[in-house]
């Protein structure tokens, strides 16, 4: 695949973290603009998560009925509308409403750029390109926060959704001009009349339905950490908005990281191995984190090293998952991303949502949040891995 569209794809892809990461150095000036608490705040992000989820299921049939481009360029113009719109909410409840408006179109970007790599890719090709669109994705994490903290101090938390704007105009242009249609043109279009039976077909295939709650489970944990955060390095710990990035930037390095060298360990093994061994990491770090926490050490660095391990996990959780799922789908390639995102943001919403009730002054609510997702997604791991070895002994020689 051209590196061009390489690099158009993961700017889509980044249109949900750069969204979220962006503006979680902005919770505590946002609080106060607002007149409410971290709390309250805190259902913005929850809201986002669940457009996420809701609207991938519109544009899957769309992508699979009209192509790639038309519901793409869509969903950008609906993003950048809905940004303007944050940043100019007189009120905590408009700002609530426009972040949900924001998620249904900045989710086309994530079903599509899925669907496009399925329509020109095997199995383990996916996983690579899954693998380099991580490295765009994963500067958004790096970069967002910092840039966030700095743009807060200097310019207010408005500015944040100003230069979502700004991002989102760019991303459009580039799509228009450098992404070409790749859904085939002799290749049957889905009715969409036919959309809730090709979701039923798709929830009733274990396999894939195991690959998507696996990646949507591990997500939720890292959902939990993005929602937790904000309180735990800032308020809990002390650490200024503007160094916040550097924290947050340093796990996303190590996401990086994992996910170049998951590219290079697909030529050698499967992402189906490589997954079932790495979520056994991923519970690993998740348990040690949830003891540190129990602790309440006065230092913050115990718990940043387990939390490390957790999030970079995920750089060899994310692609391998999404590949495997995604191995085979054909003609509903857009559909099965749609419904694979909605699981993973389903469930993130859910985690995200979760650390806020738990919420009790301490970081245990994260950690336990985190900790639940790692013993999840083992189960489902080992269990959708050995369905795909009986549906192997199965298949006719």
């Amino acid at each position: 695949m051209k590196l061009r569209i390489i690099l158009i794809l993961g700017a889509l892809s980044a249109f949900a973290p750069l969204a979220i990461d962006f503006y979680l150095p902005g919770f505590p000036a946002m609080a106060v603009a607002f007149g409410t608490d971290e709390k309250h705040i805190q259902l913005t992000l929850a809201v986002y998560f669940t457009g996420l989820a809701i609207g991938q299921l519109i544009y899957g049939p769309l992508a699979d009925r009209f192509g790639r481009r038309l519901p793409l360029l869509s969903g950008v113009a609906l993003f950048t509308l809905a940004s303007l719109a944050c940043a100019y909410a007189p009120s905590l409840e408009w700002l609530i409403g426009a972040r949900f408006v924001q998620a249904l179109g900045g989710c086309a970007g994530m079903v599509i750029s899925r669907a496009v790599v399925s329509d020109k890719c095997d199995a383990v090709g996916s996983a690579k390109v899954f693998s380099q669109l991580m490295l765009v994705v994963g500067l958004a994490p790096i970069l967002a926060p910092m840039l966030g903290g700095v743009m807060v101090n200097l310019y207010g938390w408005q500015s944040i959704f100003l230069a979502l704007t700004l991002f989102s105009v760019g991303a459009g242009i580039a799509v228009a001009v450098g992404l070409p249609e790749s859904l085939p043109a002799n290749q049957p279009r889905q009715p969409l009349s036919g959309a809730l039976r090709q979701y039923g077909r798709l929830l009733g295939d274990r396999i894939f339905f195991g690959y998507a709650l696996t990646g949507g489970i591990a997500i939720g944990g890292m959902f939990a950490y993005i929602a937790g955060s904000p309180f735990v390095f800032i308020k809990l710990y002390g650490v200024p908005a503007e160094h916040y990035g550097w924290l947050f930037g340093t796990n996303a390095a190590g996401f990086i990281l994992v996910a170049q060298v998951n590219a290079r360990l697909l030529s050698k093994r499967g992402p189906a191995f490589l997954l079932t061994r790495t979520v056994w990491v991923y519970l690993a770090a998740a348990l040690a984190l949830l003891a540190v926490s129990v602790l309440q050490t006065e230092a913050l660095w115990p718990l940043m090293l387990p939390l490390f391990f957790c999030m970079a996990s995920l750089g060899c959780i994310m692609p391998n998952t999404s590949a495997c799922a995604m191995n085979g789908q054909g003609a509903r390639a857009g559909s099965a991303s749609a419904l694979l995102g909605c699981i993973q943001f389903g469930i993130a919403a859910g985690a995200a949502s979760l650390v806020g009730v738990l919420h009790n002054g301490t970081a245990m609510p994260m950690a336990m949040v985190i900790s639940l997702c790692g013993v999840l997604a083992v189960i489902v791991a080992m269990w959708t891995r050995r369905l795909q070895r009986e549906r192997a002994l199965q298949a006719p020689v």
